[in-house]
């Protein structure tokens, strides 16, 4: 079977999501035979872990600037909700 070009995790992840609309639109429409839309299945869920990995990896980027005693700004990473429970 030949290579896809680019990996999944090589993907961007406007990509990613418009692929996976595509592939919702796909299985919604009662169309696809059995295995076609086992197939889909297998790809969006691949993409859905590679649009996850993209959002972890932002989150982790994601910086606050806050000002310190001197007056000067610093950046420091942003603590979600969740993590403070």
């Amino acid at each position: 079977m030949p290579s896809k070009g680019k990996k999944q995790a090589e993907v961007s992840f406007e990509d990613a999501v418009e692929k996976l609309e595509s592939i919702v639109e796909e299985m919604e429409s009662d169309e696809l035979p059995l295995d076609k839309l086992l197939v889909r299945y297998e790809e969006g869920t691949k993409l859905v872990k590679a649009c996850e990995e993209k959002l972890q990896s932002a989150e982790m980027r994601i910086t606050q600037l806050e000002e310190t005693l001197e007056g000067e700004l610093a950046a420091r990473p942003v603590t979600l909700r969740e993590d403070e429970e």
